[in-house]
This record gives C-alpha cells, structure tokens and sequence, in this order.
C-alpha cells in the first residue's frame, strides 16, 4: 500500500458517509483537551512539590494538593471519554462498511462472488475490519492528542525557560523522522501477514467445507499438512512484523530518552548555578517528557493499526468494483407463465481464453418445460444463470416476452422465477423458516402445504420438533435428498411462473430420486420451465430436451417418454385440501 493509498483510506475511514461529522467532532474535541490536560497536571504537580523550597503561603499546599487532584480527576474523565467515543465510533463505522460489503456482494451478485476464496472475503469482513479498532479507537484518537501536546509543551515552556523550549522544539521532530523510517518497513510487513492470514483462512474454510469429502478420498492428511504449512508462513510473517514493531519501539524510545537528557542536563547545571528556578525546573522536568511521551505512544499504536488499514484498503477496493447499471424499467411482465427467448448469445468470463457460450439460441414457450443437458463444462449453468439475471451475456440477448432482460427491473424478473439449485443453501433455522424464506408472509398451513407437496412432510415430522426443529448451517443434519425436496418446497410455496431447477437429483439414490422428482413435477406443472441435468430420468418430466455442447447448441433433436406418476396433481396445494 502506497503512502497516498493509505492517506486516502484513512481519510475514507473517517469521512462524513461513514461517520457524522458531530461525532467526529467530539472524538477531536475530548482527545485534544485530554492532551492539553497534561500540561495543566504538570503546572499543577510542579507548585505542590516547589512547597517549601520556593517559598509558599499559608495554606499553599492544601490548595496546590486540592488543584492537583482536581486536574488530575478532569484527566482522567476526558481519557475515559476519549476511550467511549473512539470506540463507539468505531463500531459504528465497522458496522457501516460490513453493511456496505454485504450490499455491494448483493448487487455484484453470485457470478461475481464464484471466482472468489470465500475465506478471503470473510476474513476481510470479520476479522479485517476487527482490526480497524487499533486504528479508530487508538492511533486516530492518539494522533490528535500528539499534535496538540507538544505544541502545548512547546508554548508553555517558551513562557518558563526559553533554552529548554528550543532544545524541545527541535529535537521533537526526530521521534516522527525515525518512527517514519522504521514504519514504513513495518506498513510492507504488515500486508505480507494480512495476504498469508487471508490465504490461510480460505484455505482452512474450504478443507472444512470439504472435509467429509477429504476424508473420504484419503487426502485430509494431506490438506492438514497444507493447513500447517500456511499456518507457518503467518507465524512466520506475525513475528516478523513484531520484531520491526519492537525495533521501531526501541529506536523511538532510545531517541526520546537522549532528547529529555538534552534537556535534562544543562537546566540541572543552571539549576545548580542559581541561573534557574527551583518550581521553573520541576515544572521543565516534569513536562518536556510528556511532548515525547505523546509521540512515542503515536508510534506504537501505528504499528497495531497497520493491519486494520491494510484490511481497510480492501474492503474500498471492493467498494469501488464498478456494477452494471441497475435496472429501473417500468416494463410490466404478464401473470402466468412467460415465454424465455436466448438469441445469438455469447458469454465470456474474465480471465478465460475461450467463451463459455457461442451464439446460444433458442426459445423456450410459455407453460414448456425444457431440459439442458450436455457434459460438464458444456453451459448448461451459465445459461441458467443468464436466465436468473446473474450475469449479462457479453454479446447477444435473454428475451423474455419479447423484452430484452437488461431492460427489466431485475427485482420484478427474480419476483417471478423460483430457483432450486444443485446445492441449495440451508440456514441454521428452523425448517419452517427455511421454507418460508421464499415467502416471508406465509402462514404456517401454507408452509405444510409446501412440505406436503415437496414430499418432505413425512421427514419433518420425526424431527424432534417437527418445523420448528433447528437443521444446522447448510441443512447439516438433513440427508442431501431431505435438502433438495426442502428447496423445492421452499419453491413451491413461492408459486413463481418460471422455475429454474439445477441439478435436482444429483447425488441421490433412486428412492431419493423418485420423492424429488415427483415433487418437481408438481413444482413444473403449469409453469414455464428451464431444467439442467445429467441424469436420464428427469428428462421423462419435460416436454423437449435441448443438448449442449462446447458452449452451443447441438443439433440432435431428443423427445423424451411421458412422465407417469399416480402422485402428480394439477395444483400442488390441492391435495393437502382434499
């Protein structure tokens, strides 16, 4: 990260859209009076202890020892409001850009979001921003209190003992000059250890993710192994950037402590020589350490904050990933089932030589169901997402009622389409909520009939609390076929025009199979119907099946048998009716 990079992400930080400028203004306010307290601790402490050398009125001390306890008191208030501020400050501007992140993957969408670590993103998002709070809630606050105390210092001492203010005033700027020179070595360590923690994290999300899998085929050991390895180089990377910590630490306090001793030493000589005050002395004594002491903190807490600037830097590079133009078209879809046209399409993702659909064209009819079928790679998937508005074609254009789907609200379009993909997502909720996420105002006997329907009410109500039983993060107590007839209740109660299915028998058995598909049957009666799969036995529920290969349409016509089932019905809620 460059020096105006990080300039430029720190003044974002701290910029009225993340943060009111009130608030802002108070972290300022307090921070500076806390610094400038310390001058008035040291005038303060510097009578109490003159007493009785300098020479004092009756009740001197009494009242010198009430002053110091009272600015002493009045410090402490403001470093603790300093403290509240800073950190409110800091949840709220840590809760405004994960609010952001989260939109802004929204609007980017899945396509986006595929050709990404989610490890990546969410280290950035949890424990990247976390480390915001060493910067917002310590160096910020910090950097205003050592601007304004040794400026304070400087000026007070010009009004006690002018040497000891020049030597102060210019030996001040050599903390910052060698705190620069060490940081600046520490800023490319710290991103060096944010990159391995980021790799590490995905890493170690996907082994997990993957881990059922991985031990199935032998290879856990092997991906522990990989964990370990990474897990090294981020020691290794963290206690590199803790001994340039530690240096920097070393170097500034060496060149504060000869910078007091500059000071230190002629006024004792003066001191002695009767050329200075006694209460002058103490007062000089006391107070020029507080001017170093203010940058010194400065540069420790730069050091802690470097990792949340780096994790800063992201987040606004992903901000500012530039989107599509939203679409706002006042164009009306017609109820029922809608005719999807593709016409000459051609895709292309980013960074891939050869696209992945060429000049794709066909029509799918209102109320028809149409299977896509081809071998992996082929572009079965990113045709359905084309249809689902996931991602635009490079060339060409998705119809849909003879409107082309970029001049379409995408809202209005994903309100009419219900998606079962080949993995649904599962939240640790209950069953019925899991439902109901297609259809928030669904009533609970709407939530049975889409059980009913889906053939998953006889699973759910062995559950030990039926639809309110809790089924782990991604459905992880749930069989793969238990999940899939989920999604499809979750699509059926959504009771779209347009259903896209992806994959919907994959990895099940042939008892599983036959519950799935005779609940998608139900799901596609009526509606038009766009379904990618490899197996043979979906394609006896669809009216024509259209073969993809290397991203174009084959010309081998396929016409599929009648789908025959005894459980089938016109209208899927019809039967819990009955």
């Amino acid at each position: 990260m460059s020096g105006s990079t990080g300039r430029t992400v720190r003044a974002r930080l701290l910029s009225a859209e993340l943060l009111p400028k009130s608030t802002l203004y108070s972290v300022i306010g307090v921070a500076a009076l806390a610094g400038l307290s310390v001058v008035a601790q040291a005038e303060a402490l510097s009578r109490l202890l003159a007493i009785g050398v300098d020479g004092a009125a009756p009740g001197a001390a009494a009242r010198a020892l009430v002053l110091v306890a009272a600015v002493a008191a009045g410090r402490g208030a403001l470093v603790w409001a300093r403290h509240v501020l800073a950190a409110r400050a800091a949840a709220r501007i840590k809760a405004e850009l994960r609010g952001r992140v989260f939109g802004k993957l929204d609007d980017l969408g899945p396509g986006w979001t595929a050709g990404r670590q989610r490890g990546e993103l969410l280290t950035m998002v949890g424990k990247g921003l976390d480390a915001l709070d060493p910067y917002l809630a310590g160096y910020f606050p910090q950097l205003i209190t050592a601007t304004a105390v040794p400026v304070a210092v400087v000026v007070w001492l010009a009004f006690t003992d002018v040497i000891s203010a020049v030597t102060v005033a210019v030996t001040l700027p050599l903390v910052p000059v060698f705190g620069f020179l060490v940081g600046r070595h520490t800023r490319l360590a710290t991103e060096r250890r944010y990159r391995a923690l980021s790799r590490l994290g995905g890493h170690f999300l996907d082994a997990l993710t993957g881990l059922r899998t991985l031990r199935s085929l032998g290879r856990s050991s092997a991906h522990t192994e990989a964990v370990r390895r990474m897990a090294e180089r981020h020691r290794a990377a963290t206690m590199g950037t803790l001994r340039m910590a530690f240096l920097s630490g070393l170097v500034l306090e060496l060149v504060a402590t000869l910078s007091v001793a500059l000071v230190a030493v002629p006024l004792g000589l003066r001191l002695l020589t009767g050329d200075a005050r006694f209460s002058e002395a103490l007062l000089v004594l006391v107070l020029a350490p507080e001017a170093y002491l203010a940058l010194r903190g400065l540069g420790t807490r730069f050091h802690a904050a470097a990792e949340g600037t780096v994790a800063a830097e992201q987040v606004f590079a992903l901000l500012d990933t530039p989107v599509p133009a939203a679409r706002r078209s006042r164009r009306s879809l017609p109820d029922g089932p809608l005719r999807i046209e593709f016409e000459e399409v051609v895709l292309r993702h980013p960074g891939r030589a050869e696209a992945a659909l060429g000049g794709v064209s066909f029509t799918v009819a209102a109320g028809e169901r149409v299977a896509l079928v081809g071998p992996s790679g082929a572009g079965k998937s990113s045709l359905l997402a084309l249809a689902l508005g996931l991602t635009r074609p490079t060339s060409g254009r998705v119809l849909v009622e003879g409107h082309d789907l970029a001049d379409i609200d995408l809202e209005l379009w994903r309100s009419r389409v219900a998606w079962v993909p080949q993995r649904p997502h599962l939240f640790d909720r209950s069953v019925a909520d899991n439902i109901r996420l297609a259809r928030p105002d669904a009533t609970d006997a709407e939530v049975i009939a889409a059980a009913v329907a889906a053939n998953a009410a006889e699973f759910i109500d062995t559950l030990p609390e039926g639809y309110r039983t809790r089924i782990g993060e991604r459905g992880l107590r749930l069989s793969s076929g238990q999940r899939q007839r989920l999604a499809l209740a979750r699509a059926l109660i959504r009771d779209a025009p347009v259903v896209v299915l992806d994959e919907p028998t994959a990895r099940l058995d042939l008892d599983g199979e036959r519950l799935v598909l005779d609940a998608a049957t139900r799901l596609m009666t009526g509606r038009t119907v766009l379904l990618a799969t490899h197996r043979p036995a979906p394609l006896s529920t669809v009216d024509r099946v259209i073969r993809i290969s290397g991203g174009s349409v084959a010309p081998e016509p396929f016409a599929p048998e009648p789908f025959a089932s005894d459980a089938i019905v016109s209208d899927p809620f019809a039967e819990v009716a009955r």
